[in-house]
């Protein structure tokens, strides 16, 4: 009578209120495991962690919330040399710079005196050429200017080098538009060629002559 006495328990429904949605299997095992009492809450402890987990990996598996590297330096282009993709067979910008006198340097030669490009066209007009230049040279330097894959623009290439009389060491090359003309005036202009730079400007476009019977046409 001094202690009181316990009252005696019977055993209590527990309730488990999920929002998550759980599969029918997990439905199933916890009504057969209500009457276990506590080892029926550390069982479907644990079957929602393997669940958990599962829907995790599946997530993952779809790609979600994945992280990719970065690309290397291997996946980008190289353009620092070339925005214009030049066959090797032709000199490279890079060695045109490389082998090109600055403006400073050409105010020292004589040839570069009163220098003026001309009106631009797609003719250009090459001097100062040592003697040991060959077409196949000048084909090397001017030859990036064209794309050879145009039948077009292969057959306005033209290279005419003069080796012989007062025109000696002088060329005249044809490219296939104005502007790519104008590019290798400003690219070549200057280029030390076996030693001897060259001097690079638009050639002086021929005019048709004026028709000798056109001032008897009739007024």
């Amino acid at each position: 009578d001094v202690f009181e006495q316990p009252q005696p328990v019977g055993h209590k429904k527990i309730e488990f209120h999920i929002t998550t949605d759980i599969p029918s299997v997990l439905q199933i095992n916890s009504e057969r495991e209500e009457k276990n009492g506590e080892g029926f809450v550390l069982h479907i402890y644990l079957i929602l962690t393997l669940y958990l987990c599962a829907t995790t990996e599946e997530i993952n598996n779809a790609g979600f919330g994945k992280i990719f590297p970065a690309p290397t330096s291997n996946d980008k282009m190289e353009t620092e040399e070339e925005n214009d993709e030049i066959p090797s067979e032709f000199i490279s910008r890079r060695e045109l710079e490389k082998n090109r006198l600055s403006r400073e340097e050409m105010e020292k030669y004589s040839v570069f005196k009163n220098y003026e490009p001309g009106d631009p066209n797609c003719r250009i007009y090459v001097k100062n050429l040592a003697k040991q230049v060959q077409e196949k040279d000048l084909k090397f330097i001017f030859g990036r200017y064209v794309d050879f894959e145009s039948e077009m623009e292969r057959n306005m290439f033209d290279i005419r080098l003069m080796k012989e009389g007062r025109m000696k060491g002088q060329a005249f090359i044809g490219l296939p538009n104005e502007k790519a003309a104008a590019k290798a005036l400003k690219e070549a202009n200057g280029y030390v060629l076996f030693e001897k730079p060259m001097v690079v400007q638009f050639a002086r476009s021929a005019r048709p002559k004026q028709d000798s019977n056109e001032g008897k046409r009739k007024k």
